[in-house]
This record gives structure tokens, sequence and C-alpha cells, in this order.
């Protein structure tokens, strides 16, 4: 029988498109002024990528679906990937299901114990364990796939980010979307994992927070600062071959019309760029029936 339009679909939506701190106001009407989050429907399984603030306005969407099965991947723990966690309303109803993924980071803490130290008094006035959704935690080690029921693979490989972040490349029926982000490029070559993760893929989604004159201004440099910029983006979609460029992770500093005209010269120099914006989907075309499924893979913690 053929598959359910569901099933058979690969798309990419966009919660939260800003990076550092939420930015809400005028300024950021028609880009959005929430920080990172993206989701994906993947042969009918649900994909989350980071908890910012964008994951309180998907979880709004979610409560008309429930019960819910989700997977959330973690990038890493800097505040505007998580912060909307707590935020989440269908983690706090009984029956849903999720399965939160995140690396080890440098100090030995995984994501569940970041998750929940930030729900800790002074911080948040009830804690993690309050969520009534069933919570699965697994370790992320990057270079290692995970296997999601389906036949979807997850490859993963780190990033060059202060405290360490994960990119996520999501594998099905021969497309392939790939979110990269908080990762600093190199000054004298490409990042190998990045060109690894981002190869041949239908959507690269990647951090452009800056422009390069920002990048390098001698007033105010962002050397060091875990960032890319929408220049580097373009080169790794060039030397990748990849279909479709997502500029992402916008400067909080940077309104919509700042915004336009990084879109217009991102264009200019690659025609399948496109710039984030929250509520935007993008569809995969499947190219083969899903002829096998492979089991979850419970990552060893």
């Amino acid at each position: 029988m053929p598959m359910s339009r569901i099933e058979n679909q690969f798309s990419v939506q966009f919660w939260g498109v800003r990076g550092s701190i939420p930015s809400p106001g005028t300024h950021t009407v028609r880009y959005g002024g929430n920080t990172p989050c993206i989701s994906m429907q993947v042969g009918g399984k649900r994909l989350i990528f980071d908890g910012g603030t964008g994951l309180h306005v998907l979880g709004q969407s979610l409560l008309r679906q429930m019960p819910i099965e989700a997977y959330l991947f973690f990038t890493h723990s800097h505040w505007d990937h998580i912060q909307g966690f707590p935020f989440f309303v269908p983690g706090f109803v009984k029956g849903n299901n999720f399965h939160i993924y995140g690396a080890i980071a440098p100090d030995g803490s995984t994501v569940e114990q970041r998750l929940n130290d930030q729900m800790l008094h002074p911080n948040f006035p009830v804690p993690l364990q309050i969520m009534q959704a069933n919570l699965h935690f697994h370790n992320v080690h990057p270079g290692q796939p995970i296997y999601i029921d389906g036949g979807i693979t997850v490859e993963t490989a780190s990033l060059n980010h202060p405290g360490e972040a994960v990119g996520y490349r999501v594998n099905w029926c021969n497309g392939a979307a790939v979110y990269i982000t908080d990762t600093e490029h190199f000054p004298d070559r490409l990042d190998e994992n990045v060109l690894w993760l981002a190869r041949n893929a239908d959507i690269l989604i990647y951090d452009s927070t800056y422009t390069d004159d920002e990048y390098y201004s001698p007033r105010s440099p962002k050397i060091g600062w875990g960032h890319s910029t929408w220049q580097e983006a373009v080169k790794i979609a060039k030397a990748a071959n990849v279909k479709t460029l997502v500029i992402f992770h916008h400067d909080p500093a940077h309104d919509d019309d700042f915004l336009d005209n990084v879109g217009a010269e991102a264009i200019a120099q690659f025609p399948g760029a496109v710039m984030a914006r929250e509520g935007m989907v993008l569809h995969i075309p499947v190219s083969r029936p899903l002829s096998e499924s492979l089991p979850v893979s419970h990552i060893s913690d």
C-alpha cells in the first residue's frame, strides 16, 4: 500500500531563528525574534532540534495533536538553546513521550543534568521532575550515528564552539537535512566535520550570525565568539554541493532590513540561499518508498 501523506513527508519548519537572546519588537517582525528551535517531520516521526524560546511556540501548536511522541536533539546547553524547555507545555502533560538527546559537556554533565539545573531555585519556580510526560534521556557521542525506527539515521559531529556543540544530519529516503549552528569557521580551511555533515545535503541550516565585516572588525572583532558568517556559509554550501542553504541564528542586533540585505547578497553568491524566518517550512522530495525499518538506538549513558 502507498504511504500516507505524513509518512511520506520530509519537511523542516522553523520556530526560532534568532541567536543569543530573544529579540521581539517591530524591527524583527518579518524574520522573528525567538531563539533556536526547528522541527522536522520525517516519515511520520517528529524530530526537534534545540530548545530556545521557539520551543514554546512549537509546544503551543502541538497541544492540538496530543498524545505526542518526539525526538528532541540539543546542540549544546548555552542559554539561548535551552531557555524554552521549561516552557514547553507538552512536557508537562502525562502520556506524551520525548526522547531527549545531547552530548556530555566538558565538565562531565549530561544533558539531563543541565536541563535539570536550569529549573532549580533560584532560577525557576518548579523542578524538571514536575514534568508529567515520559522523558527518556540519551547521551550523544559525536561521530556515532543514531538510528530511529522508520529508517531514519541521524549522523553527528563535533562543532567548533566554546564549551563544545554538536551538528546533526538527518538522512531518510535519499534525502538529507543538516542542522549546524553555533560553530566558528577556521581562518585557513573549511571545517572537515562541517563539510562531512553537509555533503550533498538537500537542506543545510548554518550558523550565519555575523557578516565578514563584523567578524573581522578592527574595532570590535567577533573572532573566538563561537559563530560564523553568511559568507562562510556560502563557501561550505558550494564546497559540499548543497541544494538549499538556510542562513540561520540571526544576530539580535540585525533588524529585518539588515537581514533583507544579507539575503540579497547571499542569493547573489549562491542562488539556493534562503533566510531563516519563523514559520517557514521547507520540503525535501522523497525519492523512493521506505524499504526497511531500523530500531531506535538507545545510546549508552
